[in-house]
């Protein structure tokens, strides 16, 4: 297994798109990000297969998400159900953390929905323990207008100091 940085391609073809005009439209903000260098696609490779995604957002329009300069944003962290309990995750979101220190960022958030008590802990295991602040918005979950969706149920906003 390797933990190891993908491009934009990678991840539309993760996600099960050709390209980026059969791509959702969160999946092209995805691809923007990824391949103008604001987001940096982690995954792991099983030998060609990509088993786990862990996506960093350096800078965003909501700046308690992401700043550009001292705060980053750690979204969609999925390991594929039948290689969980192997440490990968870990080893994931170490390497995406390790990577944010080295260029010098201080403060990393993510996202962590009030009723998954399992992603609770595995985040406060990792040190997110600040809670920031509910949010309804995703910053990089795009509706049909390219605007951040809307969700009803409210989500945390966690951060930890690196």
């Amino acid at each position: 297994m390797l933990i190891r940085k993908a491009t934009g391609e990678e991840m539309l073809k993760l996600w099960g798109f050709k390209d980026t005009v059969a791509a959702s439209h969160t999946a092209r903000f995805y691809y923007r990000h990824i391949i103008s260098g604001n987001a940096v696609f982690w995954t792991v490779d099983n030998g060609g297969e990509l088993i786990g995604e862990l996506y960093v957002f350096l800078n965003l329009d909501d700046k308690d998400f992401a700043d550009g300069k001292t705060t980053a944003y750690l979204c969609a962290f999925r390991v594929k159900q039948e290689y969980r309990g192997r440490g990968l995750g870990s080893s994931l979101l170490h390497a995406a953390l390790d990577d944010l220190k080295e260029k010098g960022f201080r403060t990393a958030t993510i996202g962590v929905g009030s009723d998954k008590p399992m992603n609770i802990q595995l985040y406060r295991r990792f040190g997110f323990t600040a809670k920031v602040k509910d949010c309804h918005y995703d910053p990089c979950g795009m509706d049909e207008n390219n605007q951040p969706e809307f969700e009803e149920e409210a989500w945390w906003l966690l951060s930890k100091e690196l």
